[in-house]
């Protein structure tokens, strides 16, 4: 039996989108003392460039307000934009600086929301804290947690929560991870939800109209120009900052060549991108670092599935721990796009075992 049975005091993190709705929604049903609270990150426009609806704005606030106030439940909004630019976006930036692809999702999740909110939850009385993640917590034989893929394979969101530890797991609930999103629609419609036909947002929140290059450079973000060169070192073109380019990119190399090029590697010490065929996007294993782990770190010779970017079915590989703390991981076949800056997680079945971030 877990230990989160029986009546607990629950503090919701809200967005305003109907996942952390119905996850709300739910646990005042089954009984719980329920308290929301959305988070402010960074300045919220209302509205892109291009007239398209953002992420995380006053309106997703008010709509988390709107849904608190229908369920009955107190509500909050707590400032964390000094913290999130810190933790999340100074990260973001730095790393495009330096050839990565960074994943902020994963970052927000490890540092924000099951870090800074997590430990906060104390200071509003409550024993867990809840989130509308597909993903799911479940105790072992040996009461061990366990964090697991979600349910709906089409929402699993377990890779953006490799990070997480026994002592986290233990203090979260994620009341959806065992709902179809369909099903989850459903509840909203049920509970007379003011967002159950809300659409979903973009995945990156802070980025207005998905235009990294742009948001860069407001920043403050300037990469040296530098060589395009094919894996001999030949220079084929030029470019204006690495900042503009991603492992796998195609589109906008702005070199004719008699096959189709693709960004195969970035280097941030000399400002080159390599580029090459298709081909050469696919490689054998990769090293990771800041590696974590849900229980204990592999010991010899792991064996089981990866993922290296969200969406991804994992495929099967083999992991083992080198030097300086780091893991080297081998595919059983070669992937294609492996992006250093993005993470790794490591599965056992739908078990997440760790991961870590991709150098």
């Amino acid at each position: 039996m877990s230990d989160k049975a029986g009546k607990k005091q629950i503090l919701v993190a809200m967005s305003g989108g109907v996942d952390s709705s119905v996850t709300a929604a739910l646990l005042k049903e089954q009984g719980h003392d329920v308290m929301g609270v959305s988070l402010q990150l960074y300045e919220r426009p209302e509205s892109t460039p291009s007239g398209g609806k953002t992420c995380c704005s006053l309106t997703d606030v008010m709509d988390a307000a709107r849904v608190a106030k229908r369920l009955g439940i107190p509500f909050e909004v707590i400032d964390l934009r000094e913290r999130f630019k810190e933790l999340v976006i100074d990260n973001f930036t730095a790393e495009y600086a330096a050839g990565r692809t960074p994943n902020p999702c994963a970052r927000c999740n490890e540092r924000i929301k099951f870090g800074l909110l997590l430990d906060m939850a104390a200071s509003f009385g409550a024993d867990l804290l809840a989130t509308g993640h597909y993903a799911r917590i479940e105790q072992d034989a040996e009461e061990i947690y366990q964090l697991l893929k979600g349910l709906d394979p089409g929402k699993d969101q377990s890779y953006f929560l490799f990070g997480m530890n026994q002592e986290q797991l233990s203090r979260i609930v994620f009341p959806v991870g065992n709902l179809e999103k369909r099903v989850v629609r459903e509840h909203a419609a049920r509970f007379n939800l003011p967002v159950a036909q809300k659409q979903e947002s973009q995945e990156i929140c802070f980025i207005p109209d998905n235009d990294y290059v742009r948001f860069l450079e407001e920043a403050g973000v300037r990469p040296e120009a530098g060589d395009i060169v094919d894996k001999s070192g030949n220079k084929l073109g030029s470019h204006v900052g690495i900042h503009k380019y991603t492992i796998g990119q195609r589109r906008g190399l702005g070199i004719a060549w008699k096959e189709p090029l693709y960004v195969t590697a970035i280097d941030g010490a000399t400002s080159r991108v390599v580029v090459g065929p298709e081909e050469d996007l696919k490689i054998g294993g990769l090293v990771a670092g800041e590696l974590t782990w849900t229980d204990k770190p592999i010991s010899g010779g792991f064996n089981g599935s990866c993922s290296i970017r969200y969406r991804m079915q994992p495929v099967p590989c083999s992991a083992r721990l080198i030097e300086d703390g780091r893991m080297q991981v081998e595919f059983e076949t070669p992937q294609r796009a492996v992006t250093p800056g993005q993470a790794v997680v490591l599965y056992q079945g739908d078990k997440v075992v760790g991961g870590g971030w991709i150098k």
